[in-house]
């Protein structure tokens, strides 16, 4: 406070000063007619009154007008005036004095006010961006209070929303500024209370009619219109967060129902199959047909190979819904990938049984962080898809490399290769290659699995691929 007193005394001598710089250069020095020194101290006084205000442009008047009496009216040196036309000059030299400064004074506050008006557009402008570019809609009620603190330079601010019934706050300072009981309260009353005295705002969020909630602000010095602007957009934002919110839980219960018929239709096709050669293998054992022990050796390895095929279909059935409900769990070790390179052809033996493969780890590569059983799914996966589609007799080839502080790993055939319009597609659940989904089995769940796993490891999966020459499927996981 008394920082600002010194300021203003600071003024007042200032203001003093010039007008004895003037009277003594137009009394010494200059020598013009008393219009001239009139004009002169009436242009001071609009400066000081617009740059300072009105209680300095009336103290400048009234000394000028003293000054311009005692030195530059007959008789001089007394504050009297001799000619009566004298008075006149006199008066409405202070009048025009006093009417200029309270006009220069309005102008003033006027271009404050402007100023201040454009400065609240500015901020309601970058206020109402941060809830728009807000990339997560779900976090955007959190992010409120923060977002009015940092456009409009606040010190504090609460919402409260009555259909959650909870309470979103800028800091731990700010709850115990804006009490739920008061928030409740100012959104049930729906009209603002503003305590200047106290730098506290309280402003309904009214959607037309309807309340939503209230917000507290503090060290607030808002008008009230640009109050009712931050209400009336918070109250937009939290309705749209609303609305996305019902969007997102109605198109999530339709992709569910989507992908359930999808697994349904794709297990059930893929079931038929297995399903079918055990009957058959069963009923022929059990019929009075005569079997030589080879014959009844074969019939019971279908059944055990069929077997085998179900007990994989109904556990990547039940992985799928696994990694939709992220409750698959991961126990990550540092490992050698050649770990899960091995226990992956070891499962993959029957589907490669028409294949050579080639495997290529350099000696010193690095560990990775893996579930070596999760990552020899994902090798399994990518190994029966190329056993799948490559010709018989060709290659296969597995190989890992460290590359930019990941270990590679990837998996090279010789198959039909898949077109480019594809390449984006073949990682979705249950898709199938157009051109293979009739000629090979499958569900298209195994690249879906694989790629999810590999994510969860904190790599990415990709493919390249050549119509006509074959496809290099690859994943990279972080190098310990």
């Amino acid at each position: 406070m008394k920082r600002v007193t010194d300021n203003q005394i600071l003024r007042f001598i200032i203001s003093a000063a010039v007008v004895c710089a003037i009277t003594t250069v137009y009394f010494r020095s200059v020598h013009v007619n008393p219009t001239t020194v009139g004009f002169t101290f009436l242009l001071v006084i609009l400066i000081v009154s617009a740059a300072w205000g009105l209680r300095y442009a009336i103290f400048v008047s009234v000394f000028s007008t003293l000054a311009y009496n005692y030195f530059f009216l007959p008789p001089l040196f007394h504050f009297t005036i001799a000619d009566p036309q004298n008075w006149i000059a006199l008066f409405a030299f202070l009048c025009t004095a006093i009417i200029g400064s309270q006009l220069s004074e309005r102008a003033r506050r006027e271009a404050i006010k402007s100023n201040q008006r454009r400065r609240e557009v500015e901020r309601l402008y970058a206020f109402s961006e941060q809830l728009l570019v807000s990339e997560n809609v779900f976090e955007l009620l959190n992010a409120i209070p923060r977002y009015i603190v940092e456009s409009f330079g606040v010190t504090g601010a609460a919402m409260f929303l009555e259909k959650k019934q909870e309470t979103y706050y800028f800091d731990v300072t700010s709850q115990s500024v804006f009490p739920v009981d008061h928030l409740k309260a100012i959104g049930g009353r729906g009209e603002p209370v503003l305590d200047r005295e106290h730098g506290l705002c309280f402003m309904p969020l009214r959607m037309g009619v309807r309340s939503v909630g209230s917000l507290g602000i503090s060290g607030c010095d808002l008008s009230r219109e640009s109050l009712e602007a931050i209400g009336s957009l918070a109250a937009t934002a939290i309705e749209r967060a609303s609305t996305v919110e019902k969007l997102t839980k109605t198109e999530a219960a339709r992709e569910s129902d989507r992908l359930r018929s999808v697994l349904l239709d794709s297990v059930t096709h893929e079931f038929r199959t297995p399903l079918t050669a055990i009957k058959a293998s069963a009923e022929t054992l059990l019929s009075d047909v005569e079997l030589d022990k080879p014959q009844r050796k074969d019939l019971l390895t279908v059944i055990n190979e069929e077997s085998d095929r179900l007990n994989r279909l109904i556990g990547e059935a039940a992985e799928v819904a696994q990694l939709d409900s992220h409750q698959l769990q991961l126990h990550l070790e540092p490992h050698n990938i050649s770990e899960a390179m091995e226990s992956a052809i070891a499962q993959s033996r029957q589907a490669l049984q028409n294949h050579s493969v080639q495997t290529s780890v350099p000696d010193k590569l690095p560990s990775v962080r893996m579930d070596v059983e999760r990552i020899s799914e994902v090798l399994v996966h990518l190994l029966h898809n190329a056993g799948k589609y490559a010709p018989p007799g060709t290659s296969i080839q597995i190989t890992a490399e460290l590359r930019d502080g990941e270990v590679v790993t990837s998996v090279a055939d010789h198959g039909p290769g898949i077109d480019d319009v594809e390449l984006d597609m073949i990682f979705e659940k249950f898709y199938r290659g157009r051109n293979q989904r009739m000629t090979v089995q499958g569900t298209g769940m195994g690249l879906a699995i694989a790629r999810a796993i590999v994510e969860l490891h904190g790599g990415q999966i990709g493919v390249t691929s050549q119509v006509g020459r074959g496809s290099l499927f690859y994943f990279s996981l972080p190098a310990v």
